[in-house]
């Protein structure tokens, strides 16, 4: 160690030097003892304890730590792309490493290394923008003061590029001949300037991704081929019935098969939150293998007994919304009030528009079910290998149930396959802890478990995403103008930190058209379900996306009015609105109308009204983002449609890779037509119906467009997020697309089906 440089957040940047001359920058703690040991690949000789982001050796190779979990979104390349950007590295020669859970001991409290560790919720590139590209900085610094004093010039007066410190004389040195003396020097007592836009040689450029030769080829290890030795396997059945209990069970045919070592028997731990514990009671077969597992399981005879309280069927749910929407009585939250909305649709002669949109649950299906690998030793050690979008919260469930320290608990997070929401959650984790806990014959004690969910099991037992509710309501003046707007939503609240606001898990208050209509009321009503739900990709804005651009739509329509036009109106001329929600404290109305402008003009919009097929608009604005949909339909007639193109433009500011945001955008399109026009779970007598993908059907090649054309807006503005983006605004732009072509107003999901019912 040589020195310390304070960042925010009361984290700051290390520099050591390596035994083998390499020069290593990262985060770490003032204290050094108790600390896990961070991946050899960034560490390589260097056994002191810090928690690195850069290691530069001597032959050139750059290891980079990818610090946030990735489960398809990208970030272990966007990120690692930030720190080479300002280390001037030459990308050919970067080695990008998957960072586990950094946490140390911190008098009693975990002292997390390398920042918060989360993805999935599109704010990984804005929360890494600054601290990952000062790491790099602080490390080109030290290069150049290195370079400096070998070559005998000023470091003012050299540069760096592709590696290599390069003097006024054409003299070069590269960053492998320099890493032993920088790591020598101390780091500068200021903060080196980051570069400006006009100077980025890497972000903004396209690049594939990190991990996409050993995907293709199938190398690259997720959670569930992870093999640990002598690892035993534990596949689970759990109650079918929400909030119920096992009632009987005779596990006496399932220990007779070969290959079966134990059964356990579990039950979720009260008072602890979602995710955090098992979803439901269950039992566990314990085996040699997955097989045996399985063959096992079969062989249970289980009574399970259903919850106290009735599960309500979504039409159920639907009934008590409009009833909570009717009666002047009902518990209401009022989640914003402009003007006098209410007022408006009361006053006689006023005309009114109104329509009711109804979505239903939905499950995460991640492609790679839940899976994840224990070694537990209760009084010296646990070792963990799971994907996660949130490892802090593995390291809570982990340190709770053994008592152990932070530094006896070791999380590795391999690359998940999917997540969508489903990984911020660890019941699966909670499960695998209490095997590992379970009292065993000796010889099973320090055995390695992994945990396998089967796909009947991942549907059945999901935190899903809840349903939804809207009655919308609009006024309208003489010249056409939208003069009020009232919503009410109904919808299952997720447990939260602040239960005064229950309405965020599903609603943003200053959601647009919020501020472009002078009045304004916002309603939200709790239904009340025993159901698990939790994150979707795309809440909150998803729901709300939804009914509010399918509504504009149809406000169109009834004033026989152009449906961009009347968007462009509604938006009015470019301003920063206020704006309480993620990507705030502001929203721009100017970038929200270049992307729908952008998306018109693809589709060739001027032909909306007259077009053999139909055209949908939609746009929203998302975590700091700014995104627009064109969809064009053709009618195959039979409550059959052919989805012919889909537009997409987004503006998130600086791009740090186009090409992996054009793959999120894709991608995020792709799942948002196929949620929107196939999927929905249902339940019967408590029980979730569907059991596999014969019966909730991810969209086939034939259901989606040939291509999802993808319009990336320039700008070096500040970068937002990407991996919900294109999410909120796929599938009203889908809708409004339907009614131009069928004359079909689908305001009901999933949307072949209602396609097939009304026409």
């Amino acid at each position: 160690m040589t020195d310390t440089l304070w960042l925010s957040r009361r984290r700051f940047l290390k520099v050591m030097a390596g035994t083998a001359g390499a020069l290593v920058v990262g985060i770490g703690s003032a204290r050094a003892a108790d600390t896990p040991p961070v991946p050899l690949g960034l560490l390589g000789d260097a056994w002191s304890q810090v928690g690195p982001y850069l290691r530069l050796d001597a032959d050139g190779r750059i290891f980079i730590g990818a610090r946030d979990p990735d489960n398809g979104e990208g970030t272990a390349t966007s990120l690692p792309r930030l720190v080479a950007e300002e280390l001037d590295a030459d990308w050919t020669r970067v080695v990008v490493v998957p960072l586990g859970l950094g946490v140390e001991d911190g008098n009693g409290e975990p002292r997390w290394l390398y920042g918060r560790q989360r993805s999935g919720q599109g704010d990984s590139i804005p929360t890494a923008w600054t601290d990952m590209r000062q790491a790099g900085a602080l490390a080109r610094s030290m290069l150049l003061q290195a370079a400096a004093q070998r070559l005998g010039v000023a470091a003012g007066q050299l540069r760096v590029e592709n590696g290599t410190v390069i003097a006024p004389d054409g003299r070069r040195l590269s960053y492998g001949q320099l890493a032993e003396a920088a790591s020598q020097l101390a780091a500068p007592d200021t903060m080196p300037a980051l570069k400006t836009p006009d100077r980025f040689r890497l972000v903004g450029q396209p690049v594939g991704d990190v991990d996409a030769h050993a995907a293709v080829t199938g190398k690259l290890a997720y959670a569930i081929d992870t093999a640990d030795g002598d690892a035993m396997v534990a596949v689970l059945s759990r109650c079918p019935y929400p909030g119920g209990t096992l009632d009987g069970v005779d596990t006496g045919d399932t220990l007779k098969v070969k290959g079966v070592l134990q059964v356990i028997q579990l039950q979720p731990e009260a008072g602890q939150g979602l995710g955090m514990t098992p979803l439901a009671p269950a039992v566990a077969v314990l085996a040699e293998d997955t097989w045996s597992a399985l063959e096992g399981r079969k062989k249970l005879k289980l009574s399970w007994k259903p919850g106290a309280m009735p599960l309500p069927s979504l039409s159920d749910l639907e009934k008590q919304a409009q009833a909570s929407f009717d009666s002047p009585d009902a518990l209401v939250t009022v989640v914003r009030d402009d003007g006098d909305a209410l007022g408006l649709l009361k006053k006689k002669g006023v005309r009114r528009i109104d329509a009711t949109y109804v979505q239903p649950w939905i499950a995460h299906a991640v492609a790679e079910p839940l899976a994840c690998t224990v070694r537990v030793d209760p009084d010296t050690s646990a070792v963990i290998t799971t994907a996660s979008q949130a490892p802090r919260d593995a390291y809570t469930i982990v340190q709770r149930l053994t008592g152990l320290r932070a530094s006896q608990i070791r999380i590795d997070v391999p690359r998940g396959g999917g997540a969508f929401g489903r990984r911020l959650l660890h019941d699966h984790l909670a499960e695998a802890m209490i095997i590992a806990m379970a009292e065993k014959p000796e010889p099973l004690r320090k055995r390695a478990i992994k945990v396998m969910w089967t796909r009947d099991e991942d549907l059945a037992h999901d935190a899903w995403r809840a349903p939804t509710i809207h009655r919308m309501s609009a006024t309208i003046d003489q010249r056409k103008g939208i003069t009020g707007w009232v919503q009410n939503m109904a919808s299952p609240n997720r447990d939260l930190p602040a239960p005064a606001r229950p309405w965020m898990s599903e609603l943003v208050q200053d959601a647009m058209p919020a501020g472009l209509v002078s009045n304004f009321r916002s309603n939200w009503y709790a239904l009340d379900t025993p159901l698990p739900r939790g994150e979707w990709r795309g809440t909150p804005h998803l729901s709300h996306a939804f009914a509010s651009e399918s509504f504009i739509d149809e406000i169109a329509n009834a004033l026989k009015a152009n449906p961009l036009d009347v968007r462009l109106r509604l938006l009015g001329e470019p301003r920063k609105l206020p704006y309480r929600g993620p990507g705030g404290p502001t929203v721009d109305t100017g970038r929200l109308v270049n992307v729908l402008r952008q998306v018109a003009d693809r589709i060739d919009w001027k032909r909306w009204l007259h077009s053999e097929t139909g055209l949908g608009l939609a746009c929203y604005y998302v975590n700091g983002g700014y995104v627009a949909h064109a969809i064009e339909v053709a009618n195959k007639g039979n409550g059959q449609i052919d989805v012919v193109r889909a537009v997409c433009a987004v503006d998130v500011g600086q791009p740090v890779n186009p090409l992996g945001l054009q793959a999120q955008v894709m991608g995020g399109t792709i799942d948002a037509l196929s949620t929107a026009m196939n999927l929905s779970i249902t339940f019967r007598d408590g029980q979730v119906q569907q059991k596999n993908f014969r019966d909730y059907p991810i969209a086939n090649t034939a259901q989606m467009p040939n291509d999802v054309e993808v319009i990336i807006v320039p700008s070096e503005a500040a970068p937002a997020g990407a991996s919900v983006l294109a999410m909120p605004t796929a599938a009203p732009a889908l809708a409004n697309a339907v009614f131009r072509a069928t004359a079909v107003r689908v305001r009901r999901l999933p949307l072949l089906r209602e396609v097939a019912r009304l026409s």
